[in-house]
């Protein structure tokens, strides 16, 4: 049976010394996937270069993580646009909205989400959400969006059984990392109450690592123990929680194409980053 980890930052500089290696041990744990969110133009060079190296293993999102929301926001985002509209992706993401470190641009941050919501809807994509101390307020986003609304992850969800249940009732899935192996983590009370066909499995590499890893560089290989905590949780055997998961991702990532040709950077990426 094979794993997934729906959320990992496998080509930044924590990698950068071994990421070969931390490739291969992922593999070699049976995590065969792993999807990357993007956070800016910066970004980018990279996560195409590891989807290059590591052809069908290491697969691309594109998105502006919200905590790179700031003043020029709508030329990052049309960075953003540029990609998509030249090449497949699998998802909108790393975006949503965070009042955890800035709270000064959270009008703006709400722009990018409304933009790029309408992205998924235009080009079919679910969205990898991030909502750091602003889970209600990204939900309350969501809910009050006219037409068409979009699906997705709500990546590293830590909030509480009656978000789960909103969530949920949005038609999104819960991405659940190694908080969950957490003591106090807090998701031993909610997750009993969560269908288990509204679970996946991340990482968030390189942060938040499962115990007993806790504190140490998170990576893809630790999507097992991730899963064990889950099982534990929800009662039932590992290998059904797997079967769960990985049947979840199929539903979740259907522009999932395996290798995608090499594209070069549009204009306006080229121009942004001088």
């Amino acid at each position: 049976m094979s794993l997934t980890d729906t959320h990992a930052h496998v080509y930044v500089k924590e990698f950068d010394a071994d990421r070969a290696e931390v490739l291969t041990r992922a593999a070699d744990t049976g995590v065969t996937k792993i999807y990357m969110p993007n956070i800016d133009h910066t970004s980018i060079d990279a996560m195409m270069e590891a989807e290059l190296r590591y052809n069908g293993q290491c697969i691309p999102m594109m998105g502006l993580h919200p905590c790179s929301v700031g003043k020029d926001f709508e030329r990052e985002l049309y960075v953003m646009e540029s990609w998509l509209a030249r090449r497949e992706f699998c998802a909108i993401g790393e975006m949503g909205t965070d009042l955890y470190w800035d709270k000064s641009w959270w009008e703006q941050q709400k722009e990018a989400f409304r933009i790029q919501a309408g992205w998924a809807v235009k080009y079919d994509l679910p969205l990898v959400i991030h909502c750091r101390e602003s889970m209600n307020e990204t939900l309350d986003l969501i809910e009050s969006m006219d037409g068409r609304k979009p699906g997705g992850i709500f990546h590293c969800f830590t909030g509480s059984s009656e978000q789960a249940k909103r969530i949920v009732g949005l038609g999104f899935y819960l991405g659940i990392g190694g908080v969950a192996t957490f003591k106090n983590g807090g998701l031993d009370k909610v997750l009993p109450d969560v269908p288990l066909d509204r679970i996946v499995l991340e990482t968030d590499s390189p942060y938040l690592a499962p115990v007993p890893f806790r504190g140490k560089r998170n990576e893809p290989s630790y999507i097992p123990l991730v899963a064990e905590r889950v099982a534990g949780i929800k009662q039932i055997a590992v290998q059904d929680l797997m079967s769960a998961t990985d049947e979840n991702v199929r539903k979740i990532f259907t522009k999932d194409t395996g290798r995608r040709p090499a594209a070069s950077a549009p204009e306006s990426n080229q121009s942004r980053q001088t």
